[in-house]
This record gives structure tokens, C-alpha cells and sequence, in this order.
């Protein structure tokens, strides 16, 4: 059975940034929507396999339950409820930055 995803107002609004971040940074929206592709590729993902995150290295996310995984250079940061098939996501950084406090 599929986990059903959530996304937090925060998640989606760190998307729409980045999304937008892209496409004037680059002036093309087609290279902001492939970017956009590429993430809720790997979210969607997360539907059959919500254990395939990465457990992330600062203990502390750790010990809260936090799994990340890694498209390019953003990092998606979610947990799974297993009783309740539901997959959260609750933040998409960038992960060149100190991301410890943006959760």
C-alpha cells in the first residue's frame, strides 16, 4: 500500500522560492520546472519507499526522527508515520547552507 504524502505550509513555501529562485536566477522557467520535476520525482518516491531517506548527521534531527533525502543540491527533509501510511515533508533547503535551524 502507497504512503499518502503531507507537505507542511513551510515545505511548500521553501519550494515555490527555490522554484522561483531558478528561474529568474536563470532566466528560463522551463530549467525552474525541470528543476520542480526533479523534486516531486524524488517526493513522489517516497509513496512506495518512505525508508529510503538518509538518516541526517546532526544528531539532533536525528533523534526527532528526521530523514533527508538529496535531490542535486537540496535536501528534503521528512518523517514517515508507519501506522498511519503517511509520509510529511517538512522542509526543502538548500544544502550548501546551515540548515540545522531552517527546520
Amino acid at each position: 500500500m502507497k504512503y499518502r504524502i503531507l507537505r507542511t505550509d513551510k515545505a511548500e513555501e521553501q519550494l515555490r522560492e527555490i522554484i522561483f529562485y531558478i528561474a529568474d536566477d536563470s532566466s528560463d522557467v522551463d530549467i525552474a520546472l525541470d528543476y520542480l520535476g526533479k523534486i516531486e520525482t524524488a517526493i513522489n518516491r517516497l509513496q512506495d519507499f518512505p525508508e529510503s531517506g538518509s538518516i541526517p548527521r546532526y544528531s539532533i534531527l536525528k533523534k526527532q526522527g528526521y530523514r533527508v533525502i538529496i535531490v542535486e543540491r537540496h535536501l528534503v527533509f521528512y518523517k514517515f508515520i508507519q501506522e498511519e501510511k503517511t509520509v510529511i515533508i517538512y522542509a526543502i533547503v538548500d544544502g550548501r547552507r546551515e540548515y540545522r535551524n531552517l527546520i
